[in-house]
């Protein structure tokens, strides 16, 4: 792949990451496309890049079992099923009944789909039914509890296991005064700062998206 001077004049540095970054398959863009036309706020799914990432990661780690906390559409529990190690099993929990048949069929586009168990439900009540472990856990739910989550899910990864937290940047409200009152950003920060004095784990945010944090179990 080539571009010329005047391309890159007029491209965005998110359009260059993507244009670098090893393309979704067919039943990632058109969970993509369908999201976007049929689903309300569909700049929720995670999408090319950061799914990748994720893809990367659980390649990475190649778990042999996977929790996410928060499915959506079904486009990163596909792209997190990626990694899964032979004979390896994907659970997924979404609170919104009304996108169970979406989720659905949406995991149906994928030769993955039978990896994947969907679970429709609370988390936090869910999360005490489940038992472990999982070897990498994907936190993508309701931004307030991310602190009772954290909570919920340590028990059931072992030391040396890892999870992810989607959104713990918040598109820069993590830091914006003018968001101290919203209880979205107040339930990130809150647990961005947990974790920082956490001596149980080791993270790092990264910068992806929205912010990813990665977080490995030490203790």
């Amino acid at each position: 792949m080539y571009f010329c001077g005047d391309f890159y004049n007029i491209m965005t540095l998110d359009e260059y990451i993507s244009l670098h970054t090893t393309p979704e398959n067919e039943a990632l863009q058109s969970i993509t496309r369908d999201t976007h036309v049929h689903i309300l706020n569909p700049h929720m799914l995670s999408g090319h890049v950061q799914g990748r990432a994720l893809s990367m990661i659980s390649h990475m780690i190649r778990p042999k079992r996977i929790l996410e906390l928060g499915t959506f559409t079904g486009y990163s529990a596909l792209c997190l099923a990626e990694g899964l190690a032979e004979g390896g099993q994907l659970v997924t929990i979404e609170h919104n009944d009304e996108l169970e048949e979406t989720i659905k069929r949406n995991l149906s586009r994928s030769s993955l789909c039978n990896l994947i168990e969907l679970i429709i439900g609370d988390c936090k009540s869910e999360l005490k039914k489940i038992e472990g472990p999982f070897d990498l856990v994907f936190i993508d739910a309701d931004k307030r509890e991310y602190c009772t989550y954290l909570e919920l899910v340590y028990p059931l990864v072992p030391v040396g296991g890892f999870i992810l937290a989607d959104n713990t940047l918040w598109d820069g409200h993590i830091i914006d005064a003018a968001y101290d009152k919203d209880k979205q950003t107040l339930g990130l920060r809150a647990f961005n700062d947990r974790l920082a004095a956490d001596e149980r784990f080791e993270q790092v945010i990264l910068p992806l998206r929205d912010g990813l944090t990665i977080i490995r179990k030490i203790k």
